[in-house]
């Protein structure tokens, strides 16, 4: 998202250079969120459209529980290691294009969903496609993964990395111990939390936000696996991305790799 609250298109597709190693690099969602999810939306054999559903990391545990999911991806390489992941799950549709340009004719859906896709959403034009998109009483479900470090000495050596390369909003820039109690209370969440957003427009009641925690530790090869599939790491320069992810392996070398806290956000919302 730009600074002016636009969403940065180039930006929101570079996952597609490294569709692959987004599918093995990137973490999914634990299997308390989805219950969490499905017990809000009680959909009772209704399907569920996924906004922004890259290579199936939300989709695959929904699609496990037995939903039927209509999927938007707006990079075509994204979605055919999509496809290639759900092809075991008659009950998934993959449609690529933007969620702005969606034409799902007549069908209304129990539940929206985006994991870690919302921001890359028109902010001007998201509630008011979402709730059109829904049957009355129909659920949406946004939720982001952030982390935190446990090691107070390896955040510290990870952010003079950071700060060499000029690098802001990194998955380690943040201390586990820095995360609250309340849901969307991380400085690298873009566009904040959805629920006052959610709140003014005024076609949604029974808001809801909830947390959810896991430990997780990353060898050194993992680690830089997930970085090299991030935005803030795929628009760099390649020489530039080689030289900071070389500096931040030599200092994971040296502590082990990272030990981790993953806290998954959620936010719930019924339409009118």
């Amino acid at each position: 998202m730009t600074a002016e609250g636009k969403v940065d298109m180039t930006r929101s597709q570079v996952f597609g250079e490294v569709a692959e190693l987004y599918d093995a690099a990137r973490p999914g969602y634990s299997d308390e969120l989805v219950t969490e999810v499905l017990a809000y939306a009680a959909l009772g054999g209704r399907a569920a459209l996924e906004i922004g559903a890259g290579t199936g990391k939300a989709t695959l545990p929904f699609a496990g529980r037995g939903v039927p999911l209509l999927c938007v991806e707006p990079d075509a390489r994204m979605a055919e290691v999509l496809r290639r992941n759900t092809a075991r799950h008659p009950g998934v549709q993959v449609q690529v294009g933007p969620f702005e340009e969606l034409c799902p004719d007549d069908r209304r859906f129990g539940l929206v969903l985006a994991a870690t896709s919302w921001h890359w959403v028109d902010p001007a034009r998201r509630w008011g496609l979402v709730h059109g998109a829904l049957a009355p009483g129909g659920a949406v479900a946004l939720f982001w993964n952030p982390q935190g470090v446990r090691d107070a000495g390896l955040h510290a050596a990870l952010a003079e990395v950071d700060r060499r390369h000029g690098l802001a909003g990194t998955p380690h820039s943040v201390r586990a111990s820095d995360f609250g109690e309340v849901p969307g209370n991380w400085g690298g969440l873009p566009g904040g939390w959805p629920e006052a957003e959610c709140r003014s427009d005024g076609r949604f009641t029974d808001l809801r936000s909830v947390r959810f925690r896991q430990d997780r530790h990353y060898d050194t090869e993992s680690y830089l696996g997930y970085l090299a599939s991030l935005t803030t790491y795929r628009v760099l320069p390649p020489d530039r991305r080689e030289r900071v992810l070389a500096d931040t392996a030599r200092v994971l070398d040296a502590h082990g790799g990272v030990a981790t806290e993953r806290f998954s956000d959620l936010f719930l919302a019924r339409a009118r």
